[in-house]
């Protein structure tokens, strides 16, 4: 049973990055061809409290100003998204949405009145998800990869403080919010990934057999 697990768990290591790597590819898709034909696409990014800025609650996270941009979120989220389908596939899916579109809304209805484009609110709410998750769990690999996370990604704190006029400090912060908050609600959901319980043969020695064995009286030689 245990091979049998360690074989799962090596194929779900390479099937993990397959949802991740096309949202991906989409991304890179979305981002050459408004280069290549300037399509302005910012255009249909999240603008505040306006009706039709609305729909950039949808459109944002596939949208990126730049080169710079577009590379260092793809990285983040490859990461942390991959982290995030194989420790926590049953809950995967639910998180990216709550960050997506309720840090979205968030953004919509408190936001400043510009264009706030990108994935960075949605990779915020997966590493918030990531790390707390994993100190609620009180498990050694999940408090490990809380401590990867803030490792890799701790000074990302700052993002969430309005220091930068071009970076949407709003997103960062509401996605991280959500990410938290999904963390609180699921932190009783348990993870695929987890070894199950060793099953013994009815001929193997049981702890608590080998605990009567020395506890016997000894036998009398005569």
């Amino acid at each position: 049973m245990i091979d049998a697990y360690k074989d799962h768990a090596s194929l779900r290591l390479g099937t993990a990055l397959i949802p991740v790597g096309v949202v991906l590819a989409v991304l890179w898709v979305i981002f050459a061809v408004d280069n290549i034909w300037d399509l302005h696409l910012y255009r249909f990014g999240t603008l505040p409290r306006d009706l039709l800025g609305l729909f950039g609650v949808i459109a944002s996270p596939f949208l990126h100003a730049d080169l710079e941009h577009i590379t260092g979120n793809s990285l983040s989220m490859l990461i942390l998204g991959w982290l995030l389908v194989y420790f926590y596939p049953k809950l995967a899916l639910r998180v990216v949405l709550a960050c997506w579109f309720i840090g979205g809304l968030c953004v919509w209805a408190l936001g400043r009145p510009d264009f706030h484009i990108g994935a960075s609110g949605v990779i915020y709410g997966l590493a918030a998800f990531l790390f707390l998750s994993g100190l609620l769990r009180r498990h050694l690999a999940h408090s490990g990869l809380s401590f990867m996370v803030i490792a890799l990604y701790g000074s990302w704190v700052w993002g969430v403080l309005p220091f930068e006029a071009r970076i949407s400090w709003e997103g960062h912060l509401f996605g991280g919010m959500v990410g938290a908050i999904m963390a609180v609600l699921y932190r009783h959901v348990a993870p695929l990934h987890v070894p199950p319980p060793v099953v013994l043969a009815d001929d193997e020695v049981t702890p608590e057999d080998a605990t009567a064995y020395w506890q016997a009286p000894p036998e009398d030689p005569s």
